[in-house]
């Protein structure tokens, strides 16, 4: 048997090993995980009953699972969405919003840079949103539109306490500041630790819907985190801050072929 398998045969067991593997690290740490388990196990007893001749039994997990298939249509709709988001992020479908050019990137990564340092020195809450390949329209609209030139300065005084913009995020859009006080999507991860309030948590949350980039500083420590695909990476400084943007925003034939992973800490 085993001298039988061509090719093609290999070729079609990667392709199908691919897709089970992004599937799995889409739904990985996420509501989806567990009730994948869940069907896993309703699938099992249902052999079991049908192998043990448990008509009645085999009969209503028969027809569980068939309810459950069209009822997972509902209950996975933001990891289906996500999914299809990510499909549609390929590179031979779009075209990144941001084209901006290295020496300009340079310049307005240094103005987030040294707000977001100025505002940890300061122990100002913040977060700062990168809309990357997917739109984020709908958050934008929930904030009060700017459409402003980026700068450290204007940065600051958005997030200074008791302001109208203090709440919420901000959006950039390519070089732009397109809104203040926007209102994200709090994440569903059970696994962070309590520690993290509602900022981080709203970071990571738009970041597990799209390929948004957040930056957050911690009004309690100062601490400057980050979170990309919905995982975060905490206690920077702003040498590694800009570095970890830079390359976030680069295309993927100037990405170097093997990444150094940064220290990441899922507390």
């Amino acid at each position: 048997m085993i001298l039988d398998i061509g090719i093609r045969d290999v070729i079609d067991m990667a392709i199908v090993a691919y897709v089970f593997y992004k599937l799995f690290m889409l739904i990985r740490e996420t509501r989806a995980e567990q009730l994948i388990k869940g069907i896993l196990v309703l699938l099992i007893a249902t052999r079991l009953s049908q192998w043990a001749r448990l008509y009645v039994t085999n009969w209503i997990l028969d027809k569980t699972i068939t309810l459950g298939m069209i009822a997972l249509l509902i209950v996975f709709q933001p990891e289906l969405r996500r999914a299809l988001e990510y499909i549609g992020r390929s590179k031979f479908l779009t075209k990144s919003i941001v084209e901006i050019a290295d020496e300009e990137l340079n310049q307005k990564l240094s103005e987030i840079v040294e707000a977001a340092v100025s505002l940890s020195r300061q122990k100002i809450g913040a977060l700062i949103i990168f809309e990357r390949e997917t739109g984020i329209g709908d958050v934008i609209e929930t904030g009060t539109p700017i459409k402003g030139e980026i700068s450290t300065g204007l940065l600051i005084n958005i997030f200074i306490p008791n302001t109208p913009l203090h709440d919420g995020a901000v959006v950039i859009r390519a070089d732009k500041i397109m809104a203040a006080g926007c209102v994200l999507p709090l994440t569903e991860n059970p696994n962070l630790s309590k520690e993290l309030g509602t900022r981080h948590r709203a970071g990571i949350g738009i970041t597990e819907r799209s390929d948004a980039v957040a930056v957050m500083v911690s009004e309690e420590t100062g601490a400057i985190s980050v979170a990309i695909d919905g995982k975060l990476t905490r206690f920077l400084d702003g040498k590694t801050l800009k570095r970890i943007l830079k390359n976030a925003y680069k295309p993927e034939n100037e990405k170097p072929l093997f990444n150094w992973k940064w220290r990441q800490k899922n507390e």
